[in-house]
């Protein structure tokens, strides 16, 4: 696990465009953490890579918003209304994972039938400062093990 500390709403989206520039089709990503803690605004950092930034919405009513362009297709979920993880395979979940890069908003949910090779990003909000953002960045299986997150904080 690695850890990453991001000084505010801008400094997360940088690191999040730096980020995406090493995904690609296939790539999963779970976002963790509570209300508030800054996944959607991690989204729209990797959506500005993209120059998608501009069509973000929460998907919370939607499940997904799909983003799409001639580079890539992106598949952001928020899973907190669904009760279980047949509710997910129910409305074809698990036909994203392989269509464009996946990201997960409370992504836990489904953790047990997501691909081997995926990442979980953690967001923890400081007590002392509320700006800032501690990224608990855990690499599952190969495919990432190799990467240094805390690179991504160049902008």
């Amino acid at each position: 696990m690695q850890e990453v500390m991001c000084e505010g709403e801008f400094q997360t989206k940088a690191f999040a465009s730096n980020f995406a520039s090493t995904l690609k089709k296939g790539d999963v990503i779970v976002l963790s953490g509570e209300l508030g803690a800054g996944k959607t605004k991690f989204v729209e950092g990797i959506l500005s890579y993209y120059d998608m930034q501009e069509q973000i919405s929460s998907p919370t009513f939607t499940i997904v918003n799909e983003y799409h362009n001639e580079r890539i297709d992106i598949y952001h979920f928020d899973l907190y209304r669904l009760a279980d993880v047949y509710e997910f395979e129910s409305i074809g979940g698990e036909e994203y994972f392989n269509k464009g890069i996946c990201i997960f908003e409370w992504g836990e949910l489904i953790e047990d039938i997501l691909p081997n090779d995926y990442i979980k990003i953690s967001f923890d909000k400081i007590e002392e400062n509320e700006e800032i953002r501690k990224l608990k960045v855990e690499c599952f299986g190969t495919r990432y093990s190799d990467i240094d997150f805390n690179s991504y904080l160049k902008n």
